[in-house]
């Protein structure tokens, strides 16, 4: 019984597996990409972000400036999807100065990213004092970088609470092998914004808005004996997420929009036609602001023990 040495056996499998393992890659790179089964399209507008483009146009438009609208809530989606992804996104400010944009109100100046812009200047300067061909003509004035347009508020805040399961519940019922239950949950996300005076450093106007976070599932099932030992069983589902990112969206546009209609109250800026004071999209965020105020309850300092309240004390001590 011959058989081959030990050296080239190894030296034979060695060579099979090398083969089989460049048949394989090569299989992988005759596999075609996978396709995109839907295009990419604009970002759904919400409400809010409606009325920011239906309001009238200003006397004046306003030069703000965004540096930055963090997460302030510190949390982090629950454990079965991420443990360590944030609850809420990361680019609030981006949406802001997309709705500062959309509003045709003011004018975002960038600020986010300075410093990229600072050294972006000083290339043009740098290019500008060195002209190609070394050629002196209009060097000077190629040099010359326009100063940045100075902004005359800053706004600030940030995404302040977010909370999850404010509100949960469900409801079921089966009869006869046929049921349905649902199930859902309510978050809620909340921002807030507040302009200030560059000149002075005073806050002009702070709003906050809420915005609610909506879930839920519907569990059709039916089951039922199709003869003596067999039993047919069928259970489906639906969920319905609705994203975090366009609440946050909401929110934010929301604030610009009570922020913007506070400021005309209070003759910090101006509409281009004073008639459109009586704008119905205007007033309707006006009452908001009156329903908000009558839902504030005074209260009244507390005083000594056993002390009886002086005259006039209750109209002192209202908030």
């Amino acid at each position: 019984m011959s058989t081959l040495p030990i050296p080239a056996r190894a030296r034979r499998a060695r060579l099979c597996l090398a083969a089989l393992a460049a048949l394989t890659l090569s299989a992988c790179a005759l596999q075609k990409p996978a396709n995109v089964s839907n295009e990419a399209r604009l970002t759904p507008a919400t409400p809010s972000t409606v009325d920011l483009m239906r309001l009238p146009p200003p006397q004046r438009k306003i030069v703000a400036a965004v540096y930055g609208f963090r997460d302030e809530t510190g949390q982090y989606k629950p454990s079965p999807d991420s443990s360590f992804s944030t609850a809420v996104t990361q680019g609030a400010a981006s949406m802001l100065m997309k709705a500062l944009k959309d509003s045709g109100w003011y004018v975002p100046v960038e600020r986010e990213g300075l410093q990229s812009l600072l050294t972006e200047r000083r290339v043009l300067r740098a290019v500008g004092e060195h002209p190609q061909g070394g050629g002196q003509q209009g060097g000077g004035q190629q040099g010359q970088v326009p100063n940045l347009l100075p902004a005359t508020i800053i706004l600030e805040g940030g995404v302040i609470a977010y909370d999850s399961n404010t509100r949960t519940g469900g409801l079921g019922a089966q009869f006869l092998g046929i049921g349905l239950s649902t199930q859902y949950s309510v978050d809620q996300v909340t921002v807030n914004l507040r302009a200030v005076d560059v000149l002075s450093g005073a806050i002009l106007n702070s709003v906050s808005t809420t915005k609610t976070i909506y879930s839920y599932e519907i569990h059709p099932s039916y089951f039922r004996f199709v003869n003596y030992y067999d039993l047919l069983e069928v259970e489906g589902g639906y969920t319905h997420n609705e994203p975090a990112q366009l609440a946050v969206k909401e929110a934010i546009d929301a604030a610009v929009m009570h922020l913007t209609v506070q400021g005309i109250k209070d003759n910090q800026w101006r509409l281009k036609n004073p008639g459109d004071w009586n704008d119905p999209l205007i007033q309707r965020y006006l009452d908001a602001e009156k329903d908000y105020t009558l839902t504030v309850t005074p209260r009244q300092a507390a005083g000594p023990a056993g002390a009886a309240p002086a005259q006039g004390d209750g109209q002192a001590a209202t908030l």
